[in-house]
């Protein structure tokens, strides 16, 4: 007599697992498998990574520029409260600052800026002539810039404008020699980057040093019109 564990051991070894039937595709062909997205195991280890969006450098750039700010901030507000305090300003047989000539140094900062501008639009075009031609019309700004501030300086020292004459000649020498003192940082910095394109040293994947030259470049210019209008014109 055949047991009934007999029959179901033979009918259970009768069964075979088949796949699913997979589609097929349009052109008679079955697709391949879809690649797997992840599992529990794994995670998101094969999403592509993302470099940071700034490098270290010009992160500190900004962060000196912050810095530099609230310190130049701080210098023009006390010159606003001394000078609005005053009874007249600029005080009695002290020189009146040159306005039209500081005026057009100005205008020769900015165009400055502008040609920095064109310096590192020409490294990420990867035109190292342009780039040397550009960052040399900067230097050669920057110069003629301090140059003529120098010569003004004498000039006002020459009418008696010192800083032991008031605290309108101590704080004018403060805020501009200053700030004067930044754009010579920058200017050698300038120079250095100078000297580096023209040995060929930047390319448009190693260009950092340039970007974080041109940013601090465009502070000190962005600089000076805020202290050309609060200390010359108003």
């Amino acid at each position: 007599m055949v047991s009934v564990a007999g029959i179901l051991g033979a009918r259970a070894a009768a069964i075979t697992v088949v796949d699913p039937p997979r589609p097929v595709g349009t052109n008679g062909r079955i697709p391949p498998a879809p690649p797997r997205t992840g599992d529990g195991d794994r995670g998101d280890d094969d999403a592509p990574s993302r470099g940071p969006m700034l490098d270290n450098l010009r992160l500190a750039i900004l962060f000196f520029m912050g810095a530099e700010a609230m310190f130049f901030a701080g210098l023009v507000s006390g010159f606003l409260v001394l000078r609005t305090s005053a009874a007249v300003w600029p005080p009695p047989l002290q020189p009146r600052l040159p306005l039209l000539v500081t005026g057009l140094n100005t205008l020769v900062l900015l165009a400055s800026s502008a040609a920095m501008h064109r310096a590192v639009r020409a490294i990420r075009l990867d035109d190292p002539v342009d780039l040397v031609r550009r960052l040399g019309l900067v230097a050669i700004l920057g110069t003629v810039f301090l140059v003529v501030q120098g010569y003004e300086w004498v000039r006002l020292v020459a009418f008696g404008l010192t800083l032991s004459s008031s605290a309108y000649g101590s704080t004018f020498y403060t805020i501009i020699g200053t700030h004067a003192v930044h754009v010579f940082g920058a200017l050698v910095w300038v120079a250095v980057s100078l000297g580096l394109a023209a040995r060929g040293r930047f390319t448009p994947e190693r260009s950092t040093p340039l970007r974080a030259c041109a940013m601090y470049w465009h502070f000190v210019v962005g600089l000076w019109p805020i202290l050309y209008l609060g200390v010359y014109v108003l």
